[in-house]
């Protein structure tokens, strides 16, 4: 196999990592939610979290397709395989993880649509330490303690 087969299952786990980062991510503030936790509230992570499901959620609805998976595909068509498979076992099976065959392209722009509005229901009930306001007992200090 060529370096070019590997480099098309190293996007495909990058791809799963971005999926996870999503996915994973919500399950975490949710978490840190309920367990009243600060680092649930970090902007930094709240603000890509955001703009990660937001990307593939315009996305979805402009109809486009993902550059990850189109640089994936380059990648085994210069390696001189199936676009919708891998020489490698693991690659395999990350690609049959990430996508699910058969299914109307309608189910995912919904599913993704589901999630970007999870997640910013997420950011309006759990905000983002930047938005918290001093409360009167600490006074008027924007630094908080």
């Amino acid at each position: 196999m060529s370096i070019y087969g590997y480099l098309a299952d190293a996007m495909v786990g990058i791809h799963i990592g971005y999926v996870a980062y999503v996915l994973l991510g919500q399950a975490a503030i949710v978490l840190a939610a309920a367990l009243h936790r600060q680092w649930g509230g970090n902007p930094w992570f709240r603000w890509t979290h955001l703009l990660a499901i937001a990307i593939v959620a315009v996305e979805a609805v402009m109809n486009w397709r993902c550059p990850l998976s189109i640089w994936e595909e380059q990648l085994r068509i210069l390696a001189g395989q199936d676009i919708n498979s891998s020489d490698t076992f693991m690659g395999r099976i990350l690609h049959n993880v990430l996508f699910i065959h058969g299914m109307p392209e309608s189910f995912f722009t919904t599913i993704y649509i589901a999630m970007f509005i999870i997640v910013v229901q997420g950011l309006l009930m759990y905000p983002p330490r930047a938005f918290r306001f001093p409360s009167r007992q600490t006074g008027l200090s924007l630094n908080p303690a």
